[in-house]
């Protein structure tokens, strides 16, 4: 270990580092906009050895609520245009939507349009190489009026495979994008439909086929039996597929929320999850978060753990105690923007030798990038 390397825990780009007159909305809506958050990377390794950012930009009004009503952004045929809502209408507790009342099911719009802008890193993801405009991935589907969110990148063989959420109200879905060159992306469509989200597709094969995490969401989960070691709710379930395009849900339950701790109650997908060996045991390692309640979005923060090479649906070591917590002294300079705290959201990985570099979202407004030692994961119990 090379001491200099460690610790390494900063904020690597964030709103005040994008230039909103180059966004793919500007120009259009005639209002100014800012950046609301630049968050949640997705991140890989490029073939030139630096690393990449796939950066959501959440771009909103400067000025949302006029004349009695709170606007949202949509993109339609081509073009960005306004909505305007009655406020009383409307729930706008959290800053980053707001609920529609009135309906016999819940019902929202967001504040702020997301696009994903790449972003270069060296290749320690210490400080910003280049920042490419001209590469943005905008709206372009009627599934994506309401954005594109959440990249997450895999490379699996000479591919490099891309998912993102993409908004609309038909329906909340993910989708993906495939590229030779994690340069060039070509939007391949919907791969799971509404409200499945945090899609990671394994970094390799599994038996001929590729693997993902999913997280299919609901209103309605059935109750475990009151001894039982997990608790109800959203978890991390699997499914493979012979061409990342058309997935079967697998059979076997996958990462579940743990009844011993309020810090799991709600579970989602982090990074890819990536081939490594632990403590002498090979297998996908995978980092996830966990949703403590508290407040209005709750404390998130990042966990880990390692699967079967063979049956991913297998564990073999797990850990409780959090890798990545929320770090209030990183956005401590941005403290005029937060909107939110105790968030840390984990999108991406890369392997730099003896440590892993691990990308996140910090308090959804900027990314933040982490150096973990190897040697760190090999003391579960």
């Amino acid at each position: 270990m090379h001491q200099e390397d460690f610790p390494l825990d900063h904020l690597v780009f964030s709103p005040d580092d994008v230039d909103l007159s180059r966004s793919p909305l500007a120009g259009q809506l005639g209002e100014e906009t800012y950046v609301l958050g630049a968050f949640n990377p997705g991140m890989t390794r490029l073939p030139n050895g630096n690393i990449l950012l796939m950066v959501r930009i959440a771009e909103a009004l400067r000025a949302p609520i006029r004349d009695g009503n709170v606007r949202a952004i949509r993109w339609q045929d081509g073009a960005y245009v306004l909505d305007a809502w009655p406020l009383d209408l409307v729930d706008t507790t959290d800053p980053r939507k707001f609920m529609v009342r009135g309906d016999g099911w819940k019902v929202m719009a967001l504040t702020s349009l997301s696009w994903l802008l790449p972003v270069e890193l060296d290749p320690e993801g210490r400080r910003i190489e280049a920042i490419r405009y001209d590469r943005a991935i905008a709206p372009r589907a009627p599934y994506q009026t309401y954005g594109v969110e959440d990249a997450r990148i895999s490379r699996v063989g000479d591919r490099y495979l891309m998912t993102t959420c993409s908004v609309s109200p038909e329906r909340h879905s993910t989708t993906l994008y495939t590229s030779p060159d994690a340069i060039d992306w070509k939007l391949e469509g919907i791969v799971l439909d509404h409200q499945n989200k945090d899609m990671l597709i394994f970094e390799g094969q599994i038996g001929g086929h590729y693997w993902a995490q999913t997280r299919p969401l609901g209103d309605l989960y059935f109750a475990y039996p009151p001894n039982s070691e997990w608790r109800a709710g959203p978890s991390i379930n699997l499914a493979a597929s012979p061409d990342a395009l058309h997935w079967k849900p697998s059979d076997h339950p996958g990462i579940r929320p743990h009844a011993a701790t309020v810090s799991t109650a709600r579970i989602g997908g982090g990074a890819p999850p990536v081939l490594t060996t632990i403590d002498g045991q090979e297998g996908w390692m995978t980092l996830w978060h966990g949703v403590e309640p508290s407040g209005v979005v709750g404390i998130y923060r990042t966990y880990w753990t390692l699967l079967d090479k063979h049956e991913p649906w297998r564990t073999l070591a797990t850990q409780y105690q959090p890798l990545l917590s929320p770090n209030p002294a990183l956005t401590a300079p941005l403290e005029d923007k937060m909107y939110i705290d105790d968030v840390v959201f984990t999108t991406g990985i890369a392997d730099a030798g003896h440590y892993w570099i691990v990308a996140s979202g910090e308090a959804d407004l900027a990314c933040r990038i982490t150096h973990i030692p190897k040697d760190r994961l090999g003391q579960v119990r």
